[in-house]
């Protein structure tokens, strides 16, 4: 496996019949990407690991049409698009993502709501499996399109986007921002454009609900103390190593983000995002080469952390572990970290002058 290129490795997901048949191409590719960790990171090899992980997605719907099909229930009644969430929908899965998804679709004339409704259940509840197979966990605050809340028609799902628009409570605005990451990884990408547009038209005539996704892109703090000093884990196995996800990772990503839903970019990539934001002249070429190197940084050292497999699902916790965390990693996480600092208070003072302004 390790002799396969990228052509190779696509055209073997593509030709698989069988979810079993697929589960043992991707332990193989886990397993020749995981030594390229090992000796070096680029961003090539993660574009490569996100190529990978959206040719099994797709694949997977793919089959779960036929199976469909195969057992009398015909083809999709209505146009759909399935979407991923999360760090799917940023295009920024590691080897061991979970999954976080949804589907929208389309409306019909010809064919009664509910006769739609359950041949999108029983979709779903095939791709899952497929999913499962191949050993993506399920996401653990339910973000998944086996949930009603995640599987609408396109009229429901807007009046579900509106409603937590129009109240900004502290779990629609969660909701929100994970929506604000979708990206179509198979279907009508129609669909989708038409929700990312709603809600940054409505946040573009409704500037007040800038300051409620305010708060809760600032919830997760970079995990730099006072005096410079690294935050790191006081107990359990994870004594001593430090949480990139949650302490750098993230933060960074809330960051982008909330700039470029002010600055109404609808691409969901965080590199993407810099790059619209800095060609677009909406922040400082300087500023962008920070952050940026920053988050490849943040990036780099998330793909380090250690994975297991647990009920055949592979899992990691998004720490590095103690005895990563040498010389040189430390201070490059130190410089990563200081950047994210000044990024959240650059987005704080961007979204509070945005709203006087627009209310003066």
């Amino acid at each position: 496996m390790k002799h396969l290129s990228m052509e190779q490795i696509l055209e073997r997901i593509y030709l698989s019949e069988q979810f079993d048949e697929m589960r043992i191409t991707r332990d193989q590719v886990h397993e020749m990407f995981r030594e390229h960790l090992l000796f070096s990171h680029t961003p090539e090899l993660g574009r490569k690991v996100n190529t990978v992980h959206d040719a099994f997605i797709q694949r997977t719907i793919e089959l779960a049409e036929h199976i469909l099909e195969d057992e009398g229930f015909g083809k999709p009644p209505v146009p759909y698009a399935f979407i991923l969430y999360g760090s799917g929908g940023r295009s920024e899965q590691t080897l061991w993502s979970d999954q976080d998804n949804g589907l929208v679709y389309g409306e019909s004339d010809q064919h009664p709501k509910e006769e739609v409704e359950e041949y999108f259940i029983k979709l779903v509840d095939c791709i899952l499996k497929g999913l499962d197979a191949l050993g993506y966990p399920p996401c653990e605050g339910n973000v998944v399109s086996s949930n009603i809340q995640w599987r609408k028609s396109l009229s429901e799902y807007t009046q579900m986007m509106l409603e937590w628009l129009r109240e900004p409570e502290w779990e629609n605005i969660r909701y929100l921002l994970i929506m604000a990451d979708m990206r179509c990884i198979y279907g009508s990408q129609n669909l989708v454009d038409q929700l990312k547009d709603t809600f940054l038209t409505y946040v573009r005539e409704n500037s007040g609900i800038l300051n409620d996704l305010l708060s809760n892109t600032l919830h997760h703090k970079i995990s730099l103390g006072v005096f410079g000093q690294l935050i790191t884990e006081r107990y359990g196995e994870d004594a001593g190593g430090f949480d990139i996800k949650y302490g750098a990772y993230i933060p960074i990503v809330n960051g982008i983000r909330l700039l470029a839903i002010q600055a109404g970019i609808m691409h969901s990539s965080t590199l993407q995002r810099i790059k619209l934001l800095k060609e677009s002249s909406f922040i400082s070429d300087q500023l962008a080469d920070e952050w940026l190197e920053a988050f490849c940084v943040a990036l780099k050292l998330r793909d380090l952390t250690p994975f297991q497999l647990e009920n055949e699902m592979y899992t990691t916790r998004g720490k590095l572990a103690a005895d990563q965390l040498t010389k040189e990693v430390k201070q490059e996480l130190k410089q990563c970290l200081r950047a994210g600092i000044e990024l959240q208070k650059y987005v704080k003072r961007s979204i509070v002058s945005h709203i006087e302004r627009e209310k003066g």
